[in-house]
């Protein structure tokens, strides 16, 4: 275990569901260097990224941005999590598909704020076992856990 990372007994405060991990299995390191005008790289090497202000924030667009890897990082985590509720349920979900957008902009305490939109699609499950599989997928997927209380995450099933 990372020793920034404390193992804690789960918990539950009043009505919320602690959803904090009980003992970490895994921690990613990523190191920035310039900001949104440098670039990101990995502890292990395997990720060196060029990091640009999009357009519409003002930037040339020439790099990705944290937006794009948090919106790759939600929907791999939430597909993944949707194909282990499925095959739990005895569901092949060969052929499914998550896409993540992330919208970023200004909040009402002179700060920034993320959105999330999540596309999910199952094209081979009729519509009510379908919205029953993301619905336990959004309990099971780390990032939902992560984000939800804190940013806006819609899921549309397609």
């Amino acid at each position: 275990m990372h020793h920034l990372f404390r193992e804690r007994p789960a918990t539950t405060e009043g009505t919320a569901v602690d959803t904090r991990p009980t003992k970490i299995m895994y921690v990613a390191e990523a190191t920035a260097h310039g900001g949104r005008a440098g670039y990101v790289t990995s502890h292990d090497g395997r990720l060196e990224l060029k990091v640009a202000m999009p357009p519409e924030l003002g930037g040339d667009g020439d790099g990705t941005n944290p937006e794009q890897l948090f919106a790759a990082g939600f929907s791999a985590c939430f597909h993944n999590a949707l194909i282990l509720v499925g095959n739990r349920a005895g569901y092949d979900l060969t052929g499914s598909t998550v896409a993540a957008k992330v919208g970023i902009g200004p909040n009402r305490h002179r700060g920034y704020g993320l959105a999330v939109a999540l596309s999910v699609s199952l094209p081979v499950l009729d519509a009510e076992v379908a919205a029953g599989l993301v619905d336990a997928a959004h309990e099971v997927c780390p990032y939902s856990n992560a984000t939800r209380g804190n940013i806006d995450v819609s899921i549309l099933l397609g």
